[in-house]
């Protein structure tokens, strides 16, 4: 897995392309959630789920389908007033989703582990990326304190935080030059 700081940049990087009015620190720190929420799954180890289990780690909770399930339930709870079929209950469902499926995309990045259920729970085949450069997260924060989390973070420094630079560097860029419409 890659750490909750790589995942926690990628709801930044997401939420960076909303305009001003709909972001709050309640969006942010939603948005952080819920890209670091797949991996509560790590519970499961203590109830004797195995890792390959549609349960077990990188699972189901690493799927698509729990991305908009996801995006769903918490626009829901945290934004009540506004209806969930309104363009902006869209948009808020939309950028919880997509913080929740940027879990998997970095996941299926890392060097480690058995892969990401994608698909689940249709389907429970885990997928990596052809392309692995993110160095797999110690599971436990205690290990991540060591040369091995030494590592991790240089790794995402390189392949999580340059691409999200150059992406807010876009965004601004494009944030700031006048409509043509």
């Amino acid at each position: 897995m890659a750490s909750a700081f790589a995942h926690a940049v990628a709801a930044v990087a997401i939420g960076k392309t909303y305009k001003s009015k709909y972001t709050s620190l309640k969006f942010w720190i939603l948005g952080m959630l819920c890209t670091i929420l797949p991996d509560a799954d790590i519970v499961m180890f203590k109830f004797g789920v195995p890792y390959e289990h549609v349960l077990g780690h990188r699972g189901f909770s690493h799927s698509l389908v729990f991305a908009v399930i996801l995006g769903v339930i918490v626009t829901a709870i945290f934004y009540r007033s506004i209806k969930l079929t309104s363009k902006q209950g869209l948009l808020f469902i939309l950028y919880f989703t997509l913080c929740t499926a940027s879990h998997i995309l970095l996941d299926a990045l890392t060097n480690g582990g058995l892969g990401v259920a994608v698909f689940a729970p249709f389907d429970n085949t885990r997928y990596f990326l052809p392309w692995r450069p993110i160095q797999v997260s110690p599971i436990g924060i205690e290990s991540f304190f060591s040369e091995w989390g030494w590592r991790v973070i240089k790794s995402e420094a390189v392949w999580v935080g340059v691409p999200a630079l150059l992406y807010l560097t876009i965004v601004a860029l494009f944030k700031r030059s006048p409509s043509k419409v």
